[in-house]
């Protein structure tokens, strides 16, 4: 394409004034979602009894695909402090906004590491939210679910080692031969935690999410539906067992990634 040459303008000045004009245009042509790209990034990922950080490997990577940074809590399961405060120090590694991630018993645990100030989100995988003065025992008491069927050793833990039982229990849409592999690294909890109160549940002035897995032996459906309605949570339904973050990750990376967006306008 030839431009025209103006007796009064050099020809630099038309070029600086066409690539004005072309900068005008392509701002003008930008499109609404480019604009309304998220700036929430940082997923910080927590854990829940007999299981480990490794857990989340599947959903992980796929976040990472997404361009999200991600980071998986280890809990020393050795007690509700200790478990929000691993996870408080993972949160102050974080450079901006944070969703918080928790799974069965991570649920308890983001429940109180979520008030940190950066945290702008909770998602809750098949998950326990006590509220403020509550414990996970007491939040199953007055659902009509009490604890029962797990006993602690001589050392007050509670352990789930056994495969059979694990398959059952965590992972029944996974191949036996996982849930042994499962079996033998899954990492036991103090039964005490259970009885530890929640001082402050972060739910009450965070947004939240939550995804119901009908297929779960651990904590059952109903109890998890109304666990989300207690806390006013966006709540989705997934056919899965308790461990989807293993049987489903690209179901539980596909919620994650739209609560990170939501929380991030």
């Amino acid at each position: 394409m030839n431009f025209p040459r103006a007796r009064s303008a050099p020809p630099a000045r038309w070029l600086r004034r066409l690539a004005a004009l072309l900068g005008l245009a392509a701002a003008v042509g930008a499109s609404p979602a480019a604009a309304a790209e998220p700036t929430l990034r940082d997923i910080v990922l927590v854990h829940g009894a007999f299981v480990d950080g490794s857990g989340w490997v599947p959903v992980i990577s796929r976040l990472q695909a997404m361009g999200y940074h991600v980071t998986a809590v280890q809990n020393p399961l050795t007690s509700l402090a200790d478990d929000v405060a691993a996870t408080e120090r993972v949160l102050r590694r974080q450079a901006g906004g944070v969703l918080l991630v928790g799974h069965s018993w991570g649920g308890a645990v983001i429940t109180q590491a979520g008030n940190a100030a950066n945290v702008k989100g909770l998602v809750y995988l098949s998950a326990l939210a006590p509220a403020s003065g509550e414990s996970v025992a007491g939040l199953l008491q007055e659902l009509g679910a009490p604890m029962s069927g797990l006993q602690p050793d001589a050392e007050g833990m509670i352990w789930l080692d056994d495969p059979q039982r694990f398959h059952q229990l965590m992972a029944a849409d996974l191949p036996l031969a996982k849930a042994r592999e499962l079996a033998a690294v899954q990492q036991p909890i103090a039964a005490a935690s259970f009885a530890e109160r929640i001082p402050q549940a972060a739910w009450l002035s965070r947004p939240s999410w939550y995804l119901l897995t009908t297929g779960d032996q651990a904590l059952p459906p109903a109890v998890q539906g109304a666990i989300a309605r207690r806390i006013g949570a966006t709540a989705v339904s997934l056919a899965s067992s308790h461990l989807s973050l293993l049987s489903h990750p690209d179901a539980v990376a596909a919620l994650i990634d739209r609560a990170a967006r939501q929380a991030a306008r």
